[in-house]
């Protein structure tokens, strides 16, 4: 390798310090949406395993709010 290779790479990888900035501005970028984004990934994990274990599939346009009614326990 030469010294200008070396010093390209030195260059490219970014350390603790601008990874840390690079997580704050996404955080102030996109912090109202990451509970939404969290949720989804949330039902997401939930419908994966469901699929796994062969139970009930949910409709996959249906609301959060409907999946949760047909999920949860009748009481009569």
């Amino acid at each position: 390798m030469t010294v200008s290779d070396m010093t390209l790479l030195a260059f490219g990888t970014p350390g603790p310090m601008e990874m840390l900035i690079v997580g704050m501005v996404v955080l102030l970028l996109f912090g109202n949406r990451l509970p939404s984004v969290m949720r989804s990934l949330g039902v997401g994990i939930t419908e994966f395993k469901k699929g796994i274990k062969g139970e009930g599939v949910t409709e996959p346009n249906a609301t959060l709010e409907d999946q949760r009614r047909s999920d949860a326990p009748r009481v009569d």
